[in-house]
């Protein structure tokens, strides 16, 4: 007797079977796949399409305005999520599939779990070349869907129906494997998308896959609690993996018990909440003074779910003390090896207990916790002298637009940033109340991820209120969304600082002898030259054009008054505020290696090298 089937074509069978396709941990079973992100041409209109309609009943469907920012919408959404649910993301051949890249790459940079499926030529190729196909004159099999290789944690062309079987399942298995998640691809060829197929019954049963929790190896586990014992100046850099395995509880035990301190990257920021005695805020470049001179003179930097990025490390220049060693917990060995790093191969909360335990009775030295209990201090008072404003009828600079939004908001609210001079402003100065309240995405510091992403994190959490901080070049980059927020009742936030160009960039091109060039939105005089009339632009109206109520804010009084009726609001909203410079920047505490031109006719360039040859100098190679 043969097993039972069911005939459909193969995109109504990949939508059956993504519906049916659930994650576990710790006993709590979630739906994998929450919904489907598309925006429709040919290569998916007939298939996905046409699918997506018949199954509306069990997969909820966005409408998107940029192929790029739906993506960026799932990765918010699953990084909200703890990883442990995902969208997907369907377009048209051509630039539908290609606008993927950026984002793409923004998840598998993050590690962050988001389903690609973009449609692609005839496998038949009986329709040759097709519109918006690119010809490849000696490789037949190759299309633009290819670019999508490199930044993928796993890519496949379906091109039979009897294929999706083995290619979804392996395709889930990246998903919700978390040392291998990313962006996963499945270019879908739009004939084979329609073709009807008998598929087996148990292909659309429910499916559960278990997201385990790795323990440490009992060796590596021993060489750990020896290395923290001998260290008299242990570090923690916790990471954005503190947050993905829910370790926030463990390591704070551990802290508790050991007295160890902890500074974090910008994913990991959170990790501990702002007030805990240990807590001493960011590392690295845009790190606080506290954490960064720690790092100096630490002799045993205890990474938790980091993959020490150049702006954690300052470009290699940071761990200083010569005999200083690490030891990296990470569920990936690839990332715990870095640093000719000791290794805990482990799930962070399972080896932040374990740990724990192991370690019972050891605390650092009293000396050193009062070192950096004063320098917690210390820290406080610059956030304070940074958000104060002594003159409410004043227009505001940047980071008393963050002290004011620190006023309103509470411990659950949500603040999504990516990229510009906030990062460095949150990273230092940012309270963070909660595990998911600072939202950074700073491994690809994607302009234009904000918005999109607070559509995905509002999704994720329907009652939480969720802020998007955008200066005006990211606002330019990816707006398109505001409109989707406006569709589906999304009352995002949306926080819109206009400083008339991009301020970190034009400060970062002064300081390497570029001189600012190409970073001013003003005019241009007929000889070059910048004339410092601001452009007319009013990016306000243009976001109320898109959906949005706009509140105007022009001082401190005005814009505290606005973030709490954006606050309140039910719709999307936006505060927009213009800023003044700021009095006194904030320091980079740490270096950045940005190459200077080694030869110049130019003054500024000239300068800039011989101060980048002696920061260079300090870069060690850690082995």
């Amino acid at each position: 007797m043969s097993a039972a089937t069911r005939r459909l074509t193969t995109a109504q069978a990949l939508v059956r079977f993504l519906a049916a396709q659930y994650t576990e941990r710790d006993g709590v079973r979630h739906r994998l796949i929450t919904g489907t992100w598309g925006i429709f041409g040919h290569g998916n209109v007939a298939g996905l399409g046409q699918a997506l309609v018949e199954y509306a009943d069990v997969m909820p469907y966005h409408q998107g305005r940029s192929e790029q920012a739906m993506v960026h919408a799932a990765v918010g959404h699953a990084r909200q999520l703890n990883r442990l649910r995902v969208q997907a993301v369907t377009t048209s051949i051509g630039p539908g599939a290609t606008n993927l890249v950026t984002g793409a790459a923004l998840a598998t940079v993050n590690r962050l779990p988001v389903l690609l499926l973009p449609g692609d030529y005839f496998a038949s190729h009986a329709a040759d070349p097709l519109l918006q196909q690119l010809e490849h004159p000696v490789e037949a099999d190759v299309s633009v869907n290819d670019a999508l290789r490199p930044v993928s944690r796993y890519f496949d062309r379906v091109t039979r129906p009897e294929a999706l079987v083995a290619s979804a399942l392996k395709a889930v298995r990246v998903l919700t494997d978390p040392a291998e998640t990313g962006a996963v691809t499945l270019a879908l060829p739009q004939d084979v998308q329609t073709e009807a197929h008998d598929w087996p019954e148990e292909f659309f049963a429910d499916r559960v896959w278990h997201v385990r929790r790795p323990a440490p190896d009992p060796a590596e586990l021993a060489e750990a609690v020896r290395a923290v014992r001998a260290a008299e100046r242990p570090l923690i850099v916790a990471g954005g993996g503190v947050h993905h395995s829910e370790a926030e509880q463990a390591l704070k035990a551990l802290v508790d018990a050991t007295g160890i301190p902890v500074a974090s990257t910008q994913a990991g920021k959170g990790a501990l909440r702002h007030d805990h005695p240990a807590d001493l805020g960011g590392i690295g470049h845009t790190g606080t003074a506290v954490s960064d001179e720690l790092a100096r003179t630490a002799d045993l930097v205890i990474g938790v779910g980091t993959r020490y990025s150049d702006f954690t490390t300052a470009s290699g220049t940071l761990f200083q003390r010569p005999d200083v060693r690490f030891l990296n917990l990470n569920i990936t060995a690839f990332d715990a090896h870095k640093l000719a790093a000791r290794t805990l191969v482990c799930d962070a909360r399972t080896g932040l207990a374990t740990l724990a335990d192991a370690l019972s009775g050891h605390r650092v030295d009293a000396a050193y916790e009062a070192e950096y209990r004063a320098g917690k201090a210390r820290l406080e008072e610059t956030v304070r002298a940074a958000f104060r404003a002594d003159d409410d009828g004043a227009v505001p600079t940047q980071t008393q637009v963050l002290g004011a939004l620190d006023a309103v908001v509470g411990d659950e609210d949500v603040v999504i940033n990516a990229a510009g001079s906030l990062p460095g402003d949150l990273h230092k100065l940012w309270r963070a109340r909660s595990p998911r309240q600072y939202h950074l995405e700073y491994g690809y510091s994607c302009m234009g991820y904000e918005i999109p992403a607070a559509l995905g994190v509002q999704q994720a959490a329907p009652d939480t209120p969720v802020w998007a901080l955008v200066g005006d070049g990211t606002y330019l980059m990816n707006p398109t969304e505001i409109v989707t927020a406006v569709q589906e009742d999304l009352p995002v936030k949306l926080v819109l600082v206009q400083n008339h160009g991009y301020a970190s960039i034009g400060g970062l091109s002064e300081s390497v002898g570029a001189e600012r060039f190409g970073t001013d939105y003003r005019h241009r005089a007929a000889d070059g030259s910048f004339t410092g009339a601001p452009l007319p632009v009013d990016l306000a109206a243009n976001a109320a054009s898109l959906g949005m109520d706009v509140l105007r804010a022009k001082t401190v009084r005005e814009l505290r008054e606005a973030l709490v009726a954006a606050r309140a609001a039910t719709r999307p909203t936006c505060v927009y505020v213009e800023t003044a410079p700021p009095s006194a920047a904030l320091p980079a505490e740490a270096w950045w290696d940005v190459p200077v031109a080694e030869v110049s006719a130019r003054e500024a360039a000239t300068a800039a090298r011989t101060a980048y040859e002696r920061s260079v100098a300090d870069r060690r190679h850690h082995l």
